[in-house]
């Protein structure tokens, strides 16, 4: 329900300021991606009333663009990031990670990396699988943005978060680095997701920059929430659109209940 929040709002937006509500299915990973969950996505937004304007070609206005047919594209920022030496090789395994951890962080974001690997040469790597690939942040430079909803963010690199990844060992691109090639080649200007995503945020105009990318405008709406202030999350289940549509709530109660300043909590 979270999820249809934060499209419904960027779906008014698009219509206040006469723009194009554009769609993405962020299937990159194969072992979280499935049709039958975009297909649930597509029907639960469809049932809510909410449609948007562009989508590929082959699908129509319906079908969302889909990350998975688009990796030619964050290859080719992937080389001109290496060439122009903003990432190295990492070999880093989760396990050293995890032991050293350099600050605390929270339970959404990925650890600060110690930079153990920065020093290593990426000469011997010309395809970009089989490591890790982290981008190279400059310590202590504040990332500064003003967010449309929340006001004006700050976060210093190095220290909120440190050398992220942009490629995986499993020949899979990061999400930091395919929303930013998408949102370059869709024109996005105007960027609505969830608070959660704020430092993501302070990474990709960092890769903006490196890549030298028009740099759009962000909404970040504020996450859902039960009455004790508990994030509700996807494991809640009961509180699924499939589950409230099994209950027999009607579209506009689901969303009247979407908005509600705290959520009961489910069962």
């Amino acid at each position: 329900m979270g999820h249809a929040r934060t499209f419904w709002i960027a779906a008014q937006r698009a219509v206040e300021h006469r723009g194009t509500l554009v769609l993405r299915n962020e299937d990159l990973d194969p072992q979280r991606s499935r049709p039958e969950f975009a297909e649930a996505m597509i029907a639960d937004l469809h049932w809510l009333g909410i449609r948007w304007t562009e989508g590929p070609d082959c699908g129509g206005p319906s079908a969302p663009y889909a990350q998975s047919a688009r990796r030619p594209l964050y290859l080719e920022a992937w080389r001109q990031l290496r060439e122009r030496g903003f990432i190295y090789p990492c070999t880093c395994s989760r396990k050293d990670l995890a032991e050293a951890a350099s600050a605390p962080n929270d339970s959404d974001d990925e650890p600060v990396y110690s930079g153990h690997c920065r020093r290593r040469s990426h000469a011997a790597f010309t395809v970009p699988s089989g490591v890790n690939w982290r981008f190279r942040v400059p310590d202590g430079e504040k990332i500064r943005f003003t967010d449309l909803n929340l006001g004006e963010q700050v976060n210093e690199a190095g220290r909120d978060f440190g050398d992220f990844l942009v490629w995986r060992r499993d020949d899979v691109p990061s999400y930091q680095l395919a929303v930013v090639v998408d949102d370059a080649a869709m024109r996005i200007t105007e960027v609505v997701r969830g608070a959660d995503l704020l430092k993501s945020t302070a990474r990709q105009l960092l890769l903006l920059r490196a890549l030298e990318l028009p740099v759009p405008e962000y909404f970040h709406c504020q996450l859902m929430r039960d009455a004790s202030g508990t994030r509700l999350a996807k494991r809640h289940d009961a509180l699924s659109i499939r589950r409230l549509r099994q209950r027999g709530m009607s579209p506009e109660a689901v969303l009247e209940l979407a908005f509600e300043t705290s959520i009961p909590r489910p069962e």
